[in-house]
């Protein structure tokens, strides 16, 4: 029998806060910073004791929204807190899930007794501003700090070419590999999509913080109209996250000899267990395949382990929800039907998306799922193009051991991982459908199409559809029978880059 764990070690989340604006006035919008403070100080009340002033390690999730110098030195003073670890991360959806576990670690290797996670954005606020030319009575913007890289910055430059370096761009690819491995025909797919989407609505629509409190059918979801325009193939705006929000949240996690010499009282507490992670390259064109994510499965494989090898034994989850491919992805992993509830919160589209910070929200979310009576949750995480990837388990029961250091199951994925295409930039001759997206102008027309394509060598390469090729474009939008593995013709544009015509 081993020795109980001294509760000095033992982790335990005690407080969750959360805030969202919506001024009256654009001016009256709150910045980052002031939404950061007020995400703690709704935290200490919901712990019932004074912890602010104590924290000794702070994590304050990266804002897009809004630029400072040194956030975290800011935000510590302001709550009269002098943490001996401060870290304001880079971008990234899993980190607040990463902050949330290494806190965990910290107060089970006893270098603190009480953390603190943060986030939040103003971007709502911020953009309206912008647009209406108005002067916002915040904090200086921080014009010589650089702005965080992400996107465009880790692409080749043909993907940039062809505009496939954003999210909503690049997630299509994902979405039509999965399916055609699954299977699916695109109609079947978009169905799944709709179907799951709607659920995540239905969440956010008894969620007191949901930025958009409305039930949304899956019909309403998937079938394009001047409000709920395409984007990029097979995505509308009501599949796609939302970041024009202003929200924050925090949590406060401290030792369990802390939380019972503070009088938190024991309904209130919720223990993470562990968790994993692992990542892939940033360059998303390095990747072997497209049919799944290797980081994404050793990561959620590693958490079932800590629900005993089945991911049913879960009473509530969190799967992240940018863009339906990866929450379909993720059940699949996790031996979850169609049927799945996937979501505490609401998901990115309704409850709203505070660019890297939306699962802390989730966190408080699940946290409150625990404390009304569900036994053992999931929150799973992951940001960049499917690219890094972060898994927490929280539970209403003690743990009988400390969370363990080593999370990262990156070897696990890596073995996974098969042989990756050289990519080429110059092709001709026969190319076959790896993936594809058509992506669309604001006014709805069709902006052009791009298809990732395997050459008669095996190379790997991206290759334009122009709007004026209609029977291609037909034939990749095909509701009844996917284009993936489709052969058609590679040559090379007056303007250096390859062009595909297929169907």
């Amino acid at each position: 029998m081993t020795d109980p764990l001294p509760e000095t070690r033992v982790h335990v989340i005690v407080g969750i806060g959360e805030i969202v604006d919506r001024p009256k006035e654009i001016s009256q919008g709150l910045e980052p910073i002031t939404l950061l403070e007020a995400a703690l100080k709704r935290a200490e009340a919901d712990a019932g004791a004074r912890l602010l002033h104590q924290i000794q390690s702070l994590d304050v999730v990266n804002f897009l929204s809004w630029r400072y110098r040194d956030p975290e030195q800011q935000l510590a003073r302001r709550i009269g807190a002098a943490p001996a670890h401060l870290y304001y991360g880079p971008v990234g959806g899993e980190s607040p899930i990463r902050y949330l576990h290494e806190a965990a670690q910290r107060i089970a290797r006893g270098e603190c007794e009480v953390a603190a996670v943060c986030g939040a954005e103003a971007q709502s606020t911020a953009t309206k501003a912008e647009r209406s030319g108005i002067k916002l009575p915040w904090t200086p913007f921080a014009h010589d700090v650089e702005e965080p890289k992400r996107g465009a910055a880790f692409q080749k430059p043909l993907a940039v070419k062809l505009g496939v370096f954003r999210p909503v761009t690049v997630y299509p690819f994902y979405e039509a590999a999965t399916s055609a491995h699954w299977g699916q025909t695109p109609r079947e797919a978009l169905a799944e999509s709709g179907e799951l989407w709607s659920r995540y609505s239905e969440a956010a629509s008894h969620h007191p913080n949901a930025w958009l409190k409305r039930h949304v059918g899956p019909d309403e979801i998937t079938t394009p109209s001047p409000e709920n325009r395409l984007i990029a193939w097979p995505y509308t705006k009501l599949m796609v996250a939302n970041p024009s929000v202003n929200m924050g949240a925090a949590l406060l996690i401290t030792s369990l000899a802390k939380a019972r010499a503070a009088g938190i009282a024991e309904d209130r507490l919720v223990y993470p267990l562990g968790g994993a992670s692992a990542e892939d390259p940033r360059d998303y064109l390095v990747r072997d395949q497209f049919v799944e994510s290797h980081p994404q499965n050793a990561v959620l494989r590693a958490t079932m382990d800590l629900a005993g090898g089945d991911g049913r034994k879960f009473d509530a989850i969190e799967l992240y929800s940018c863009f339906p491919c990866v929450p379909k992805m993720a059940r699949r992993t996790l031996g979850l039907g169609s049927d799945v509830q996937p979501t505490v919160t609401g998901g990115l589209t309704f409850f709203g998306a505070p660019l890297n910070t939306y699962m802390t929200h989730a966190a408080c979310a699940m946290v409150r799922k625990l404390r009304d009576g569900a036994k053992l949750g999931l929150l799973y995480g992951q940001g960049g193009f499917v690219t890094k990837h972060h898994g927490l388990v929280l539970s209403r029961g003690k743990p009988r051991e400390a969370v363990a250091q080593d999370a990262s199951v990156q070897a696990e994925a890596d073995r996974a991982k098969g042989p990756v295409p050289e990519f080429v930039t110059e092709a001709e001759g026969k190319g076959k459908v790896e993936s594809f997206t058509v992506l669309y102008r604001p006014n709805g027309e069709v902006e052009h199409g791009v298809v990732m394509l395997r050459t008669a060598a095996g190379a790997r390469t991206l290759a334009h559809v122009p709007a004026s090729d209609t029977a291609t474009l037909s034939h990749l939008q095909n509701m009844d029978r996917t284009p993936v593995t489709s052969l058609g013709e590679i040559t090379m544009a007056d303007d250096g880059v390859p062009k595909w015509r297929g169907g």
